[in-house]
């Protein structure tokens, strides 16, 4: 196996990592006011991350001449990577500052002391589509 392969399959479990752990971390109903967190986003990531996940590996392991290797399956599983990633970079709009005579601002976070964590995630994550992009389209 090359590195350029290690790479990407590295990459590959850390993305489903990034959806489940997300799901996990957020999901919950109880969460109110500030830490409140948009569901649609958090579906979205959750619900079409999986089959990024499932098809991107079907992908890489199957041959080119077979329906889940060839270039179709390709293009679908990065959309939906691209789809997932953008999804939890909506996520992060909830450390945004907030303004307003009402607005409270997000410092905490039940894991960690602030957003770091889920920065790191969904910047990876995306960082790692990224990668997945590059090694698609110059057949790595």
């Amino acid at each position: 196996m090359e590195s350029k392969e290690i790479i990407v399959w590295v990459l590959t479990g850390l993305g489903l990592v990034v959806i489940l752990l997300t799901r996990v971390r957020l999901g919950k109903d109880e969460t109110e006011g500030p830490m409140k967190v948009n569901k649609p986003a958090l579906n979205v990531h959750t619900f079409v991350g999986l089959p990024a996940f499932a098809l991107w590996v079907a992908w890489l392991i199957m041959s080119e001449d077979s329906f889940l290797g060839g270039d179709v399956a390709g293009i679908v599983a990065l959309a939906l990577w691209w789809i997932a990633a953008l999804a939890g970079l909506a996520l992060l709009l909830r450390w945004l500052p907030s303004r307003g005579r009402h607005a409270t601002n997000v410092e905490e976070d039940t894991w960690s002391e602030g957003p770091g964590l889920s920065i790191l995630a969904h910047a990876g994550l995306f960082i790692g589509v990224c990668v997945f992009t590059f090694f698609y389209l110059t057949a790595a």
